[in-house]
């Protein structure tokens, strides 16, 4: 990927991130700067309408806000099960953890659940 490809991608996310809520906008930020620093050769653009960070062309993790939270998207039902305790007083379903800007997902529980979804991408 080109050097100007990844600005314009980067560029996408910030222009989805600016349209946001302050409160939702500063939450995400911060949960994309600890994505990136827990998966420093994954590549940030918009896919499925939402920012995403991929390694190759596989997804990794994304995110996105709605009316009443924000959302981390990626994980599996077995990644859940392993963080089970790490995710009580959060809303789950189905590969989605559902957060408040007031509750963000904690930094070291971010950089677990990246590193765990990296190690689930090389045993591919």
């Amino acid at each position: 990927m080109t050097g100007r490809k990844k600005e314009r991608d980067r560029e996408a996310v910030d222009a989805f991130l600016a349209k946001l809520p302050a409160d939702q906008r500063k939450a995400l930020e911060r949960l994309r700067g600890r994505i990136r620093a827990a998966a420093p050769e994954a590549v940030e653009r918009i896919g499925y309408g939402m920012p995403m960070f991929y390694v190759g062309t596989s997804p990794l993790v994304g995110f996105s806000a709605w009316k009443n939270h924000c959302a981390l998207y990626g994980a599996s039902g077995t990644l859940f099960d392993a963080f089970k305790g790490d995710l009580e007083g959060y809303e789950t379903s189905k590969g989605t953890i559902r957060f408040s800007p007031g509750r963000p997902l904690p930094a070291g529980l971010v950089k677990r659940l990246v590193k765990a979804r990296l190690a689930e991408h090389a045993s591919r």
